[in-house]
This record gives structure tokens, sequence and C-alpha cells, in this order.
């Protein structure tokens, strides 16, 4: 299966909102986690069912849904006549490949995001869908499996911690961003780290390895781009949409969101580009080491052509060449010999070809 592009055989020819799968089932039963409340009380509780969650909303209380696994259609169904989602967002929900996006509705504000994992192979990065909708006294998120991205926001709320507990549905909706934009600037940093270390070794050693793992970081980048980027704009149009079900009082926290979105994007261009530039700096070298190589066999070759030229005549088979016969003549061949060769050494040096 192609890693940017995931497998869409199965809603081809699907009509538009369909209620298809794509990508894999990550989870045999999906669970129903339902927390409600406010800075006096907290009820948290694994549900069986869409609407026995929405019966437990409290009034005047932050009511968060949250639904690992995507693969029981039937609940996702539920999910949408409950809270009177449209089939085009159930559709994207259920898209695991589908880009990140933001979308304003006229009960619920929709965002679709990406979390990013490193594997156990260093190099590899990993990506699962989360969506998340934000409406007038709720806050809904799925996610493909259990994962442990939202628990420091969980942990924020059970303990009460910062101004979680006394906010509403819409600054929750913001901590859960940003605990996937922190995330990402983590990854990055990390990744970044390990780009850098590649550039103080590309200098000592020209490890044909090196490449690889150039071009490993490189696709890995390419990778985490295709998640940052589309986050930093759909978080710029939120802030310019007037109709949004985020308060105007919570739009500062937002405009940081927006920063660090930002920051990361351009941390992933600043990599990216450095690895570019890396391989340019690999393949310098090695053309730089190869024009020595020739250089070098180049001056042996100037050397040695008038001494073969000089051996070539008098090792001819002709009979009468005068110097045959001259007592001397070996030792006066071997200091004409010495003298060139010297001479030419002698005169690559002056010119610094040497």
């Amino acid at each position: 299966m192609a890693r940017f592009l995931k497998d869409r055989s199965n809603a081809k020819g699907a009509v538009p909102g369909s209620l298809v799968l794509i990508g894999r089932q990550k989870m045999e039963q999906s669970e129903i986690q339902f927390i409600t409340y406010d800075k006096d009380e907290l009820l948290e509780e694994t549900v069986d069912s869409i609407a026995m969650a929405q019966q437990k909303f409290k009034e005047g209380k932050v009511n968060w849904i949250n639904i690992y696994g995507l693969h029981d259609l039937e609940m996702i169904k539920e999910l949408g006549e409950e809270f009177k989602l449209p089939s085009l967002l159930l559709e994207d929900m259920l898209n695991t490949d589908q880009s990140p996006k933001y979308e304003n509705g006229e009960h619920y504000d929709a965002f679709v995001m990406k979390i990013l994992l490193q594997g156990k192979d260093a190099y590899r990065i990993h990506a699962e869908q989360v969506t998340l909708i934000l409406g007038e006294n709720y806050v809904l998120t799925l996610q493909e499996q259990r994962a442990h991205f939202f628990e420091v926001v969980r942990e924020r709320i059970r303990k009460s911690k910062g101004r979680i507990r006394i906010s509403g549905n819409d600054y929750l909706a913001y901590a859960l961003m940003d605990a996937l934009a922190d995330n990402y600037s983590i990854l990055i940093e990390n990744i970044g780290r390990q780009v850098e270390d590649i550039e103080e070794r590309l200098f000592r050693t020209m490890d044909s390895k090196i490449v690889e793992e150039i071009y490993r970081f490189k696709t890995e980048l390419n990778f985490i781009r295709k998640a940052v980027r589309p986050m930093r704009e759909f978080i710029a149009t939120l802030l310019r949409t007037e109709d949004s079900f985020f308060q105007k009082k919570n739009f500062a926290f937002l405009k940081d969101l927006s920063d660090l979105t930002i920051q990361c994007a351009e941390a992933v261009e600043m990599y990216n580009s450095m690895t570019s530039d890396q391989l340019n700096i690999y393949n310098s070298n090695m053309s730089n080491r190869m024009n020595e190589v020739m250089k070098t066999l180049t001056i042996f070759a100037s050397i040695f052509i008038p001494l073969t030229f000089i051996a070539g005549i008098y090792g001819m088979n002709f009979e009468y060449i005068p110097e045959l016969k001259f007592k001397y003549g070996y030792l006066v061949f071997w200091i004409i010999i010495l003298i060139l060769g010297g001479g030419l050494l002698i005169y690559f040096k002056r010119k610094k070809w040497l």
C-alpha cells in the first residue's frame, strides 16, 4: 500500500456521503468515553452508545464524547443522526486518508487532523486521523485507536489545572488541538536534531550510508509536512471566521496555537531544505574527491608519458641505434629519466597542481 495515499478500492463507485472505512480497522471493538465537568464537578465514564452519552449531557457544563475505533459504521451513523451531522462530514471521518481540514457548519465546527507517531524504526513516522467536532454544548473526538495524546488534557481536567475547568467547550477544543500541535513540535525537534547531527558527520566522513539517512529524513519531513501545513492554514482560516463556535475571548489562545503551527511548518521547511543542501554537499564532496583522484592520476600520467616515450624509442628492435653501443648509455638513460621526471614534479609544484 502506498504510504502517502491509502487504498480506496472499497469506496470505488460509492455514492458521495456513503459510510465506507478507508484504512485499516485498528480495534476489535469501538469504545465511547464520556466526560462532563465544570469547576465543581467531574463525571468520567465509558458508555455503550452515543444516545446514552447524549442523555448524560448537563446544561452549563462541558460535555466531551471521545470515540476510539472508526470501523463501527452503525455507531458513526448514530452519531450523525444524534448530532445532525451531514453525511459528507461522516464520510470524511471514515476516510483516514483525508487531508487535514476545517469545516464551518451550521451547528458545528469540524476539524480533521493527524496524530503523528514515531515507530520502533526511528526514521519512520506514522499518522493516525483524529476528528474534532465543536458544537454549542459539546465536543466530539474520534480516533482510529486508543492513544495517549489527549491524556495530558484529561489530567488537567482531573486535577483542575489551569483554566480548563472554568472555561467552556471551545477552550477544551483548543486544548485538544494544542496537544496535537505540541506533539508536532516535539517530533520535528527530534528529527531536526538528527538532521543537524548528519550535517556534522558529513564533513568528517563520506560513508554512503549517510545518503540513505538523508533520504529517509527527507521522506519523513515530507510526510510531516502533509499534516502540519494544512493545520496551519485552517487555523488561520478559523481566526478569520466570524460565526465559529469559538468565543472571541479565546481567540488569543487560537492565535498562540496559530503561532505554534506556523513555527512547526517553518521548521519542517527549514529541515527539508537542510536535507537538500546536505545531499548537494555530499555530491559536491564526492565530485571533489573524484576530481582529486583524477588530478593525481593525470599528473602521474603526465610524468610517465615522456619517460615511456624515451623507453619506447630505445626498446625498438632496430639493429643500428647509435646509443646502443655506448658504454655508459644505460647510466645516461637513467640520468635523463630522473632529470625529466624530477623537473616535471618541480614544475607541477610551482604551478600548485600538487
